[in-house]
């Protein structure tokens, strides 16, 4: 494809949350239809919440293979080819004939959007650096947070049509609009300097690097636990909100896209006070904050018997996604920051790690659900707790101060 010329600022943007956020697409607006899938399949138990972590483990399986291939080949071309894998999982969902079937389909989506996931890091890697790099995945989360905010409002306006087969064909039609933008107007970021040939002691040096890096490996972690945390509630949020426990029906879409908003909030809060206050002090202290609201939610559980009043169950978990937006995209920058000169590389271990870690932990807490949000609040406490003790790991106890032989950091 001929490119006219390079994005803006503005539209690289814009680009790069479209394709980070068809992950959140492709969850967020499947949880509407989460009743007609169990009921065509015969599924009555939490088994359904598979649908969501078949997808995560395809997405975070395949982040170990584009990284390293694009250092070599470029960002491009792994861009376009995952794109491609992605609309072809979403049209065999549509045509999945046993829930088996649909959980196949759904780890192919899952194995082609990981290039978009891992690629946009990698790209805005290239091209950014430090605090900005992390202003820049602010605006990013900030833009595509938008996504899960309006995903499930549109998963149930298909679902108005009658069929769940629906909402994957408007994925394919998303994945196929999102290849020609990209197509057509992104140039390869990857500096000729670093571009390297394909081999697999390059590659496992640089996950043994990228490993061996206690601020990369220690970073990965924390935002491997608090991804957890989100995918706890993702996976049960249809459960929570829609059906089991506060019974919303045809408002759930209105509660979870007004929860979402929370971490757009977040990330724009982030996005201007990073670059003054950097990334330690923002994301330790929001860990901090996350850890507290956890533990005063379960006690208040345990008093309402499990089902504590709607408007508080919505606002802490507002305030948990609020508290996310300070954490992820600044645990995800420092993670990168030492590792620029093998960004495919190492974001691809990075999101490897923190998505199949952050699946694994959502699927527990997730499977744990009694049809009460208890298991959720002590998930939330435990999953947080672990990563302020993984950042004070990392960090040697010394939180909230900046590394002096970095000012961007």
């Amino acid at each position: 494809m001929k490119i006219s010329r390079a994005p803006s600022f503005v539209e690289f943007v814009a680009m790069m949350a479209l394709m980070m956020g068809i992950t959140s697409m492709s969850i967020d607006n499947m949880l509407p239809a989460f009743d007609a899938i169990a009921a065509e399949f015969a599924i009555d138990d939490n088994r359904i919440q598979l649908v969501v972590y078949a997808y995560l483990f395809g997405f975070g399986a395949m982040q170990l293979v584009y990284g390293p291939i694009s250092d070599s080949v470029g960002r491009r071309s792994v861009v376009l080819g995952g794109l491609a894998v992605f609309c072809l999982g979403s049209l065999l969902a549509v045509f999945a004939g046993s829930f088996e079937l649909m959980l196949a389909a759904r780890v192919v989506q899952g194995m082609g959007a990981a290039a978009c996931r891992i690629l946009a890091t990698a790209i805005v890697r290239d091209r950014y650096e430090g605090r900005e790099m992390a202003r820049v995945m602010s605006l990013t989360m900030m833009v595509f947070i938008i996504v899960p905010v309006i995903a499930p409002a549109i998963g149930s306006f298909f679902l108005l049509f009658g069929s769940w087969h629906y909402i994957f064909i408007s994925t394919f039609a998303v994945g196929l609009v999102l290849a020609l933008w990209f197509g057509l107007r992104m140039p390869e970021t990857l500096h000729p300097d670093y571009r390297q040939s394909f081999s697999m002691n390059r590659v496992l040096g640089g996950f043994g690097r990228t490993i061996g890096t206690r601020v990369s490996l220690g970073y990965s972690a924390g935002a491997a636990l608090m991804m957890g945390c989100l995918m706890a509630y993702v996976g049960g949020a249809q459960q929570i909100l829609e059906t089991d426990v506060y019974g919303l029906g045809p408002l759930f879409p209105v509660a979870f896209g007004s929860i979402a908003a929370a971490m757009g909030v977040g990330a724009l809060i982030n996005s201007r006070l990073v670059r003054r206050y950097g990334t330690r002090r923002l994301s330790h202290g929001a860990l901090c904050c996350n850890i507290a609201i956890s533990a005063a939610v379960i006690p208040l559980a345990i008093a309402f018997g499990g089902k504590p009043p709607l408007l508080l169950f919505c606002a802490w978990i507002a305030l948990a996604h609020f508290f996310f937006s300070l954490t992820l995209p600044n645990f995800n920058a420092m993670a990168m920051q030492p590792l620029g000169d093998i960004a495919g590389t190492a974001s691809s271990f990075v999101g490897f790690f923190t998505t199949v870690f952050g699946a694994l932990c959502g699927l527990v807490v997730g499977q744990a659900f009694d049809g009460t949000v208890l298991p959720l609040a002590i998930g939330f406490f435990v999953l947080n707790g672990a990563g302020l003790a993984v950042v004070v790991w990392t960090e040697r106890g010394r939180l909230f101060i900046p590394h002096q032989p970095d000012p961007r950091g």
